[in-house]
């Protein structure tokens, strides 16, 4: 349930317009960092972009917009400004002391959001060594006191400072983690050697697709599903039979853009699950403006762990909720393009390219093409299954010949 704004905290953001980044996709990605700030509990205020050639390497924009910034919260009391970039650890002293404020990037903010979402030990114990190595770069802006240290008589130090003894501290506990990780690694990796040879199928998607809405509706499971990004972030498997066939599904963290590399290092045991999959269900939301971004992103992800490959089925979900532009009968000037498509016509246009017995096109919440779904899977699942267990060749003609 999302909180009254009066209990959220006051956010701006700020992002640039670029050569390689132009106007609408800069305002796509603050679309999204406002729903981020939101899911944070965060509320927007007003967002700043700026057009440049590349982001300023001291200060991410130019001065004048930052003074711009400097005098939008000094007169709306905003605490928080969000950049959608990862910012180096000058940028972000450097902006810090010109706008005197709380100031996160892209990464700091999921990274928050991850912290808050994690139950398990395994998921807090990922997010803490993604956080720790995230901070240990930017210890300094925390001991601004200790920056202008003086020397001289009655003035050396004994020893290590302040921030140096944080910094080994932190790269410490990175080391434990690291090991903590790894003795965990272990143990998950007997498991699934213990689940023995049954076929595993793995929902992957961009996050808040309803991936776990699927689930819960496939498994009859009680996995938690909200409309918030990285509602999910400890991996859930569960056992389903579709028809005569049992195989593990599993429901993993959904994938945005800009994804943090420390997260994709400290997820790697959880995307090990999607590694070891036999067949993907590439879960999309079709009533996302911009559900084409978040396929290419998603086979970019899938692409990095050498996933792309894998047999996939490509469920488009939220078919209730798709809506289309409709162009006026009196209006001759716009262009009938993409956004005016129904949804019977934007099945024949790009997407014909997929095999119509890999494409389903459902609503998890409305239980809409369900059974259309778990035929597909079946099928699928089968296929695989024949390969692995060829001896249980009757079973299948006797129930086929049932159905």
């Amino acid at each position: 349930m999302i909180e009254s704004e009066n209990s959220l905290e006051k956010v701006i953001l700020v992002g640039v317009i670029t050569q390689h980044q132009n106007e609408e996709k800069a305002n796509e990605y603050l679309d999204e960092l406002a729903f981020l700030a939101l899911t944070s509990g965060g509320v927007v205020i007003k967002r700043f972009t700026q057009k440049m050639t590349l982001p300023n390497t001291k200060t991410y924009i130019g001065t004048g917009k930052l003074e711009e910034i400097e005098n939008y919260i000094i007169t709306h009391q905003i605490s928080t400004v969000i950049f959608d970039d990862e910012l180096s650890p000058s940028q972000l002293r450097n902006i810090e002391k010109v706008l005197d404020c709380k100031v996160l990037d892209r990464t700091n903010l999921i990274l928050d959001i991850f912290a808050q979402r994690a139950q398990t030990s395994y998921a807090k114990t990922q997010v803490e060594l993604a956080q720790c190595q995230y901070l240990l770069p930017r210890l300094t802006r925390l001991w601004t006191h200790l920056d202008k240290q003086k020397g001289g008589i009655g003035m050396r130090g004994p020893g290590e400072t302040e921030i140096e003894t944080d910094r080994r501290i932190i790269r410490e506990k990175i080391t434990l983690l690291r090991k903590k990780l790894a003795t965990i690694d272990k143990q998950m990796a007997i498991q699934r050697k213990n689940r023995g040879k049954m076929v595993r199928v793995a929902l992957v998607g961009y996050t808040n697709v309803g991936k776990s809405t699927l689930m819960n509706v496939v498994s009859k499971s009680a996995v938690f599903a909200e409309n918030k990004l990285f509602a999910t972030l400890d991996t859930t498997v569960r056992k389903v039979v579709v028809k005569n066939i049992p195989f593990l599904l599993t429901d993993t963290v959904g994938f945005i853009r800009k994804l943090p590399t420390q997260l994709v290092e400290s997820f790697k045991s959880t995307l090990d699950e999607v590694r070891e999959a036999d067949l993907l269900l590439h879960v999309v939301d079709i009533s996302h403006k911009n559900f084409e971004d978040h396929i290419t992103s998603v086979n970019t992800i899938l692409t990095e762990i050498k996933c792309i490959n894998k047999p996939t089925l490509m469920i488009f979900n939220k078919i209730d909720a798709y809506t289309h532009k409709i162009i006026a009968k009196d209006d001759l000037e716009t262009e009938k393009t993409e956004v005016h498509f129904t949804l019977k016509e934007l099945k024949k246009s790009w997407m014909n390219k997929f095999d119509e017995n890999f494409t389903i096109f459902i609503s998890a919440i409305n239980k809409e093409n369900i059974e259309e779904f778990k035929t597909k899977t079946y099928q699928a699942v089968k296929k695989i299954h024949k390969t692995r267990f060829p001896y249980h060749d009757y079973l299948y003609q006797e129930y086929d010949e049932l159905i």
